[in-house]
Formats: C-alpha cells, sequence, structure tokens
C-alpha cells in the first residue's frame, strides 16, 4: 500500500494470516497438500463459472465440428457436486481435532491412567498406548499442517454420494415412487463389486441395504461434521437437532406448554429422503440454489477484485479523501471496510485482511487499541448490509421473497446509509474528544494521482449496477460478466505501458470494429464467420450492442498477445495484491525458474488462478453453511411446523407488535452468534420470519429486520467473532474491544424498528393491501410523502446522530452522565417514537382501556419533540465550549 504507516503495530501479511487462521482454526498447508488444495480450487471455481456462463450443459462449439454436448445436468445433480466440493476443500482446510477439545482431553487422559493402574510394562498398558497413537496419528492435527487419514476417508466418502447423484439418476427419479427403501442394492448397481460383498453376505452382514438410503445417511453426516469444522460444534448441533425433532418431534404432549410444536410421525426413510434428494427442502434445497447460481459467483467477484488491488486501491483512496480531517484514518476505515465487507461476506476475514492497514493508523493517529479494533470490526460487520451486494445476502433475500432485486437494493439503500453516517460522526465525536488529527497530506496519495492510478477498478462495480439494475440481467450472468471484466481489464493493465500504449488500445479498437462489420455483414462474430455459420445481417446499431458483449473477450485476447510478445515489458499500473506476488514467486521457484515471477504473462495467470484459489476457499465455509442451514426449512416445511411455530412465537409474545419484535431481534442475536451471515439468515428466516410478517410488515423490510439483528451477533460479547478478530490485529483487550464495537453499532439495533414501523424510510408504501416501493405519484401526495417519508427519514439522520453524541458522551465539548440520557431520549424519539407510545398503550391496555397512540401526526409530533431536545441540548453543549466552561477533553481515546 502505498500509505506510509511507519508504526511498530504494523501488520505484516504473515501475522494477518495467523490471526485469520487462528479465528477460522483453518489449516496452514504446504508442499503437495497445499497444491492438491489449490487445483481443487481451481476446479471448483471454474466449474461455478461455467455454470454462470453456459448453465447446465456442459458443451462447446468447434469449428468444422459445430456444437457439441458433453452432458446435461438437473438442478438435485449441480447441487451435489457444489456441495461436494465444499465438503472435500472443509476436510483438506479444517482438522478434525487439534487434541485439545472436550472430548480429545477426556480420552487422552485414558492411557495415562490405565499406566497408572497397571503398570507402564503391562500388555494392556501398551496396548492402549500404541492404540491412543494410531488414533492421534489418523485423527489429530495439533499444529494444523498435515491432512490426517480421517481426512482422506470422509473425502472418499463424500465423492460417492455425488457420484451416485450424477450417474444414477433415473433411479432418484423414481425413489418417490418406489420408496427410498426400496432402491437398489449396491450389488445391483456395481455388479463388479461382487466379489466384495458376497463374502460380506455370507458373514450376515446386511449388503442388501439400499444404496440411496446409506448414501443419505453418509451425505447427511458428512455435512454435519463439515460444519463441525468450518462453523463449530453449536451450528452442527442445531442442525442435527432439527433432524432428531423430525423424527421424534411426536413424542411432544399436545397438551403441554410447547404442544404447539407437536408433530406427525415421520420415519427415518422420509427424512432421508427429503432432505437429501430433493431441491424442495433439505441440503440441496432453495439456500444451495441460490448459492449455486448467485453466491458463489459474488464471492469469486470479490476474490478477483481484491487480488487485482482493488482493496489497497480502494484503501489508500479512502486515506487520500479523509485521512487529513480529525480522526481521518477512523473515517478512512469506516469507508474502506463497509465497501470491501459488502463484497466479502465475511466480518471475520474483512476485519483482518483490511484492518491490517486500517487499525495500524488508527492507533498511530491516537485512537486506542480497542477503539481501533472496535471500529474496524463494526464497519466489516456493517458492510454485509451496504447494497449493491450486501455479502451476498441480497440474492437470498431476493430467492426467498420473490422481490426483484432493483426493490430489495433500494429499500436497503437509506438505513445502510444512516448505519454508517452514525459510524462516522461517532470516530468523529472520538476524535474530537481525544484531540485526535488527521495524517499529514505528505504521507497521504494525492486524491487525482490515486484516481490516475486506479479509475479502472471502478469500472466492474459501475457495469455490475448497470447490469443488474438498468439492463436487468440475470444476476448469475451479472457476475460472469463482471468477472470478465475484471479479468479483461487487469490483462489490459497488464499489458498496457508507455511502448504499448497506441499499438494496444488500437488493436482492441480495430478488432471491435471488425467484430461490428462481421455482425453487421453475416448476422454472427468472427469466430461464426471463420467456421461457415453465418444468419441475417443485423442493423449497425445492433451490430454495435452485440460486439459490445465481446469487448471483454477481445480486449483479454489482444492483451495476452501483448504481453506474450513482450513478456517484460513492464506494467506500470499493475499493482496485484501481495498475495499474488508470493504465489507467483513460489510456483517460478518450485518450477526452477524464479525469474518467471517477473514476466507479466505469467504474473497474469497467477492473478487469475490465485483469485479462483481464494474464491473457493472463501466460499467453503459459506457453501458447508447453507448446506447445513438448508435442513433447517427443510425439517419445518416436510413437518409442518411452520404454522405452529409461528403461533407458538406469537403466543409468546402475548400478540405485541413491539414484544414479538424485541423476542425476534434477541433470537437473532443469539443464534446468529458465531455463525456466517448467510447460514444466520437462512436458520432464522425460517424461524422468526413468518411471524414477523403476519403483523403486516413488507416481507423484504421483516427479512432485513431479521438481518441487521443477525449482524449484530459478530459484534456482541461474549462471543463477538469479528470484535475478537479486530481484537487480535489491534494487539487489544477482546472484551473491551467487542464491548466497544456493539456500542458502536447499537445503530443496527435501532434503525430496524424505524424502518418497521415507518416503511417511508425503506420507500416504501402499501396500497390495496400490496406492498411496493413509492413512485413520482407517491412524491407529489404531500399529505403522504412529507409525514411518512421525509420526516421519519430526516428524524432516522438525526437520531442516529443523537446516539453517537449518546455513546461517546462528546459533541462541541464534553456530556455528562444526565445529559447522555436525554440525547437517548432525543435519539429514540426521532428515529421510533413508535417504542414509547406502544409502550404506553401496552401499559393502559394492562389497565383495561384500548388506545391506539401510533397514529402518524402522533409519531411526527414526537418526532418534532425529539428534534427540538436535539437542538437545545447541542446549543448549550456548543455554549459551554464557546464559554470555555467545559473541562478539556482528556486526550485519550476510547472511552466510549
Amino acid at each position: 500500500m502505498s500509505i506510509d504507516t511507519n508504526d511498530t503495530d504494523t501488520v505484516s501479511d504473515e501475522q494477518t494470516d495467523e490471526v485469520l487462521e487462528e479465528i477460522e482454526r483453518r489449516r496452514t498447508l504446504r508442499g503437495p497438500a497445499a497444491i492438491l488444495v489449490a487445483l481443487i480450487g481451481i476446479s471448483f471455481s471454474a466449474f461455478q463459472m461455467w455454470i454462470a456462463a453456459r448453465g447446465r450443459q456442459f458443451g462447446g462449439t468447434l469449428p468444422m465440428i459445430g456444437e457439441f454436448q458433453l452432458i446435461s445436468l438437473q438442478q438435485l445433480q449441480v447441487n451435489a457436486i457444489h456441495v461436494t466440493f465444499a465438503l472435500v476443500l472443509a476436510f483438506l482446510l479444517f482438522p478434525a481435532s487439534e487434541g485439545d477439545g472436550f472430548v480429545a482431553r477426556r480420552l487422552g487422559r485414558i492411557p495415562p491412567a490405565v499406566r497408572d493402574r497397571l503398570g507402564a510394562d503391562h500388555a494392556v498398558s501398551r496396548g492402549i498406548t500404541r492404540l491412543a497413537d494410531g488414533v492421534r496419528w489418523a485423527v489429530v492435527d495439533p499444529e494444523r499442517d498435515r491432512i490426517t487419514p480421517l481426512d482422506v476417508a470422509l473425502i472418499v466418502l463424500a465423492l460417492w454420494p455425488a457420484y451416485y447423484i450424477t450417474t444414477e439418476f433415473d433411479e432418484i427419479r423414481s425413489l418417490p415412487i418406489i420408496g427410498i427403501e426400496n432402491a437398489g442394492a449396491i450389488h445391483d448397481l456395481y455388479p463388479w463389486l461382487e466379489p466384495l460383498v458376497a463374502p460380506l453376505a455370507s458373514l450376515g452382514l446386511p449388503v442388501d441395504f439400499p444404496v440411496a438410503y446409506l448414501l443419505g445417511i453418509v451425505g447427511i453426516l458428512l455435512v454435519l461434521e463439515a460444519t463441525r469444522r468450518t462453523l463449530g460444534a453449536v451450528l452442527m448441533a442445531l442442525v442435527a437437532s432439527f433432524i432428531v425433532y423430525a423424527r421424534w418431534g411426536y413424542m411432544i404432549p399436545s397438551d403441554s406448554p410447547i404442544g404447539a410444536l407437536s408433530i406427525q410421525v415421520i420415519e427415518w426413510d422420509n427424512i432421508v429422503y427429503n432432505l437429501w434428494y430433493t431441491v424442495e427442502a433439505g441440503v440441496f434445497s432453495t439456500p444451495v440454489s441460490v448459492s449455486v447460481r448467485f453466491i458463489y459467483i459474488f464471492i469469486l467477484f470479490g476474490a478477483f477484485l481484491e487480488m487485482s488491488g482493488a482493496g489497497k486501491w480502494f484503501i489508500d483512496l479512502a486515506y487520500s479523501m479523509t485521512g487529513t480531517r480529525k480522526g481521518g484514518p477512523a473515517k478512512a476505515s469506516v469507508v474502506s471496510s463497509g465497501f470491501m465487507g459488502m463484497l466479502s461476506g465475511s466480518s471475520i476475514a474483512n476485519t483482518v485482511t483490511t484492518g491490517a492497514f486500517t487499525i495500524p493508523l488508527m492507533k498511530r493517529s491516537g485512537y486506542s487499541p480497542s477503539f481501533s479494533g472496535a471500529v474496524e470490526s463494526s464497519a466489516s460487520s456493517g458492510g454485509q448490509i451496504l447494497p449493491p451486494v450486501m455479502g451476498a445476502v441480497a440474492f437470498l433475500i431476493v430467492e426467498f421473497t420473490g422481490t426483484p432485486y432493483s426493490d430489495v437494493i433500494v429499500a436497503a439503500t437509506l438505513p445502510a446509509i444512516a448505519f454508517f453516517f452514525g459510524m462516522w460522526v461517532m470516530v468523529h465525536f472520538e476524535a474530537v474528544k481525544g484531540g485526535i488529527g488527521g495524517i499529514p497530506r505528505a504521507e497521504l496519495p494525492d486524491v487525482p494521482a490515486a484516481l490516475r492510478t486506479g479509475w479502472f477498478y471502478l469500472v466492474p462495480l459501475v457495469l455490475l449496477i448497470y447490469f443488474l439494475v438498468i439492463a436487468r440481467f440475470s444476476i448469475n450472468r451479472s457476475g460472469w460478466y463482471t468477472i470478465v471484466t475484471i479479468v479483461a481489464l487487469i490483462a489490459v493493465v497488464a499489458a498496457y505501458n508507455e511502448r504499448t500504449r497506441i499499438p494496444l488500445l488500437g488493436s482492441i479498437a480495430a478488432l471491435y470494429l471488425v467484430q461490428v462489420a462481421a455482425f453487421a455483414s453475416y448476422g454472427t462474430g468472427l469466430g461464426g464467420v471463420v467456421g461457415g455459420s453465418t444468419t441475417a445481417a443485423y442493423s449497425l446499431g445492433n451490430a454495435a450492442t452485440a460486439a459490445a458483449s465481446d469487448l471483454g473477450l477481445i480486449a483479454l485476447l489482444v492483451s495476452l498477445a501483448f504481453m506474450l510478445v513482450q513478456p517484460r515489458g513492464g506494467a506500470p499500473l499493475l499493482e496485484l495484491d501481495g498475495a499474488v506476488d508470493d504465489a507467483a514467486d513460489k510456483t517460478a521457484a518450485l518450477l526452477d525458474r524464479p525469474t518467471l515471477s517477473r514476466n507479466t504473462g505469467y504474473r497474469f495467470g497467477a492473478f487469475v488462478l490465485k483469485s479462483m484459489d481464494s474464491g473457493a476457499r472463501t466460499a467453503t465455509t459459506v457453501v458447508v453453511a447453507v448446506a447445513a442451514a438448508g435442513v433447517v426449512p427443510g425439517v419445518i416445511s416436510v413437518s409442518g411446523l411452520g404454522p405452529n411455530l409461528a403461533a407458538l412465537i406469537n403466543t409468546v409474545s402475548g400478540n405485541s407488535v413491539l414484544l414479538l419484535l424485541v423476542l425476534t431481534g434477541v433470537a437473532s442475536i443469539i443464534f446468529g452468534m458465531g455463525m456466517p451471515t448467510t447460514a444466520m439468515y437462512i436458520i432464522l428466516i425460517a424461524m422468526l420470519g413468518g411471524p414477523i410478517e403476519d403483523i403486516g410488515v413488507w416481507v423484504v423490510a421483516a427479512h432485513l429486520f431479521v438481518l441487521y439483528f443477525g449482524l449484530m451477533a459478530d459484534v456482541t460479547p461474549p462471543v463477538a467473532v469479528a470484535a475478537f478478530a479486530g481484537a487480535g490485529v489491534a494487539k487489544a483487550d477482546e472484551i473491551k474491544t467487542a464491548s466497544t464495537a456493539f456500542l458502536l453499532s447499537l445503530n443496527k439495533v435501532l434503525v430496524p424498528f424505524a424502518f418497521v414501523f415507518s416503511p417511508g424510510i425503506i420507500l416504501t408504501r402499501k396500497v390495496d393491501g400490496e406492498w411496493g416501493l413509492i413512485g413520482w405519484s407517491d412524491v407529489a401526495d404531500v399529505g403522504f410523502f412529507l409525514p411518512e417519508v421525509v420526516i421519519p427519514v430526516i428524524g432516522m439522520f438525526a437520531g442516529v446522530y443523537a446516539l453517537g453524541v449518546t455513546i461517546i458522551g462528546y459533541q462541541y465539548s464534553a456530556v455528562d452522565s444526565t445529559r447522555r440520557a436525554l440525547y437517548a431520549v432525543a435519539s429514540i424519539l426521532l428515529m421510533v417514537p413508535e417504542i414509547p407510545l406502544l409502550v404506553v398503550e401496552g401499559a393502559l391496555a394492562l389497565a383495561g382501556l384500548s388506545v391506539g397512540l401510533t397514529g402518524v401526526w402522533v409519531t411526527v409530533s414526537l418526532r418534532v419533540l425529539g428534534l427540538a431536545i436535539l437542538a437545545s441540548l447541542s446549543y448549550r453543549n456548543y455554549s459551554r465550549l464557546s464559554d470555555g466552561s467545559s473541562d478539556p477533553a482528556t486526550p485519550t481515546a476510547g472511552n466510549a
């Protein structure tokens, strides 16, 4: 990065990797094992890129031959391959045990206990010791640096169900008719195994057990094991408990306090079939389908963008624009971390990778280590509510609600801006309180220079929004086109220098014009003309549009040709991520040609392959999470639990809207602890989304409400995984960092209440029982637009500002505890006046009075009152500064 940190606390790439690996408990593999993982990851990404580009048909077109097709896969088969890739990588990247867990410690006490009782030379002691050593060798990986025999066995087992689904799909289609218990046995499907099966049958073993049934059980258990490794025992236990509930939930007495959870009897064969062999419920259901179509391709898009150097450039740009201001480093962190968090979809990974740059600079400028780590983790977590990507959750909302993508991102925009506005306000007040200035301009990049050297990084993002919102391409097609755009751009940048500038750009323009001419003359591109395939000629305008879709490929091919002709021509604008340069150096050394790493074409190839590998590694956890999470809605659907669960939740809340929202929020935080965003969202929506929708809230608002509170779990003690990651980078106290991050993220608590009670904040209106985005006619309706949109939006931002003063305890001058309480009251009145009104309504209801207080003009009046309180407090606070009556702020930060 071009910013000079000049700080002993600067975090190296190795330290960053160590922090991330420690939190995620991921292996560090070297040698052949590392190469194997990289090859599998690249294959995974290549498979997904083909799906995005060409769909489920695997084939192509060759000159003189024409079109050919190798295989056409069904959705279940694609989903099975998708999950199998993730399972294989999970077993390779995450150890089964490091020997320090509860079970490992208890089992480890057995050999010493036996030796103490029988003596070290006793045959039993020696046998137990050898057995323990063998188990440790086969299972335990304390250093997280080797693949164990157990991992190999599980990988082989993971491949079998996918192979069966791919090759025996006709039998799978017949399972609803014949029943999974009547599916073919192993010797029927694989006659070549008869010599092995016959001896087992003679021993009385059940070799006639249906293969479909067996592999369904194995597959579900492997998903649970991969979940335990990648995401922890809590999520694994939650998913397993739903499976157990599906089988024995009928035993809950219907007349008990939780009788609403009682279900009909479901046998194991029905459970296994529905959880493994359908795309309507279970492991391969909607969540995995969304991962195949949307999530993976956008994780890959983020990986390509990060490896291209866009992350470093964007941090540079944020610092160049805000770094000289009061608290500039923290403000730059808010902007850059929010942006990268939107793309990465992982609060932890973004906190560590972006925080390696931002946290040392915040500490250097004067922020305390705990506050620095808290800012980074809060902003990184908040990035997943920021359109247009929202950490891939936007696409889940689209799929689960059936709402157009453009409506989802429009609705999510103002609340997300309010959150980051609140973060900006708080780091500013903390800077003023602690006397924290910015970084000298001489140590920062120049804004025009930064834009000149990296403006092209913005092109994929602009095109993404264009593809999704204006051109209205499908989501996976838009993701594929943006990846092609990034690769083509980096190819051009790699081939670009003073000598090649004119011929490079001229060649691209010339080939584009030739392509236009081919479409205008023959109705096909150059490839079709060469192959002799022609159709009706296009008009000139349509020919230019058709050729534009091939511009990325043209730029890529021309740039590759220039790189081959001038392999060491230099690329002054090419600043790839450090991980790409490391990969280029290591692979060149492995090939015994270290000078290759300076070859521009070789570096470009390393960029493409490292991006594919990095995307697969990031996606592994997400795919395992959505596969496991799919079990929860699957069980709810198969068991018919949904309506009963909604009724139980409504009963517990006493049909109180406010209490229902509070219970949903608390449950979202609890269930969201330690989970990736996607898994958290799927599980919580399956359990809690229905009751919120039943109270008349727009379905997208209900889903956003659950998402906001679920993300609070990333910074809520005692788990607070993102905050602990920030503490690791900042070398700060974990609990103090987590507590501060929680306070800095409190906007994510009040803002969801605000847009649920005031849907105008998310620019929606209910007309004739139907929800929809507001249009120009609604804007012209002043009686609606002013009190239900403009005033609530202004109130939300003003309330966020007041909340910032409450949390930091400083505005123009210090704020005492009494006035902080008044600022808090003003914040609530401005953002969600419905909360105190509903509390009063509830109190009156207990007294036997049924009064409705939450009318529009009542809430407007309370917002005006809140604004008056805020204005009065702000004036008095400023007056204290002007009069010099306020004690000077202690020049230490982080006391939020």
